[in-house]
């Protein structure tokens, strides 16, 4: 059970710079468009906690979200500028607050994005992904996040990186618990569509492919396309090129409002719809169509019900998601890369890492 959160969570890190006045580098956005690197308060861990020295962290479309202003977080009172985005990490702990357990001192870990409140029901059955009162790391509640050299997190929330597991893909456990899970949804069904080959799309596609699917994609631009194709997948530009094919499901990785109504009319009866993109407006589905189909539309957010599954299949080779990686850079070249500016070295890939110590 994860421990009883109580706001805010600011304080041990005031209280120690007035102590100690550390510092640590930390990308923060101020407002829409601006942001800076700043020196801030280093983290202390609290009762419960462990400060991790950040080794490698992911930026994703919340990231950039929240640097455009467009994050629904920054309208519903569930966050505020200035955030401190980074969600997607991997460290190694250095530092133990009262009550952790030893051994995990010097290990190599990643962590849930999703931290519950530790006392409602879905918390205690182990649902803390949806809990509504949970802090979300980089994203809600003001949780500092990973875009950082330091950043403090529940024990409770870490999970172990086997040496198998290089930094790259301990980064990379986060998008992918998301892909794994997408991937379960369909249940193993024997031809899968994936909609959006962005990073989760295609790591859908990856765990969907390792369990023994024959997996077909679309995307919007020609670019992906070709990327997707260089990963071994069938993909086709567009819906008009995508064939006239049995697919028993469906997935939307992609942004559209309008896909889960088209993921709907393709889907073979007693097929499967998964849900894991997420459009800025709502999107319409005739109900109508998955009762005659008598198919399953599935919801999914949070990778945290898959992480450990993502950590096995990353381990045993099963899957590797290095090469979406396109590029890795500093903090200092972080406003860049969510204003959409690619490195000139950066690869065909849709992911960019961040290294704090650069």
């Amino acid at each position: 059970m994860l421990p009883t959160l109580d706001r805010p969570r600011l304080g041990p890190d005031v209280a120690a710079a007035a102590r100690t006045g550390a510092k640590v580098r930390a990308f923060v956005i101020t407002a829409p468009g601006q942001a800076e690197v700043a020196d801030v308060p280093e983290p202390v861990a609290a009762s419960g906690e462990v400060v991790v020295d950040v080794r490698r962290a992911g930026v994703c479309g919340t990231d950039i979200e929240f640097y455009t202003g467009h994050m629904a977080y920054l309208h519903d009172g569930n966050a505020q500028y200035p955030v401190r985005i980074g969600h997607e990490w991997m460290g190694v702990v250095t530092e133990l607050g009262p009550g952790v357990d030893a051994s995990w001192l010097g290990r190599r870990v990643t962590g849930d994005t999703m931290l519950g409140c530790g006392r409602c029901r879905l918390c205690r059955s182990g649902r803390q992904h949806v809990c509504a009162d949970r802090e979300e790391v980089g994203i809600r509640h003001g949780r500092a996040g990973a875009l950082a050299e330091r950043i403090a997190v529940p024990a409770t929330s870490l999970h172990a990186l086997p040496a198998s597991v290089d930094d790259v893909l301990g980064a990379l456990v986060e998008p992918a618990g998301n892909g794994l899970r997408a991937a379960r949804a369909t249940g193993s069904a024997e031809r899968v569509l994936v909609v959006g080959p962005g990073t989760i799309g295609l790591l859908a596609a990856m765990f969907a492919r390792a369990s023994g699917s024959e997996v077909h994609l679309v995307g919007v631009t020609q670019a992906s396309v070709d990327y997707a194709r260089s990963l071994g997948f069938a993909a086709w530009l567009g819906w008009d090129g995508v064939p006239d094919a049995a697919f028993d499901a469906v997935i939307d990785a992609a942004t559209d409002a309008a896909t889960p109504a088209r993921a709907a009319d393709l889907v073979q009866p007693g097929g499967r719809v998964v849900l894991i993109g997420i459009a800025s407006e709502p999107s319409l589905v005739d109900s109508r169509t998955l009762l005659m189909k008598d198919a399953t539309a599935t919801g999914i957010i949070s990778a945290s019900p898959g992480l450990d599954a993502a950590i096995a299949g990353f381990a045993s080779g099963a899957v590797d998601a290095r090469p979406l990686v396109a590029s890795t850079v500093s903090l200092d070249h972080v406003a860049d890369v969510l204003a959409g500016h690619r490195p000139a070295d950066a690869g065909p890939g849709p992911k960019m890492h961040v290294d704090p110590r650069l």
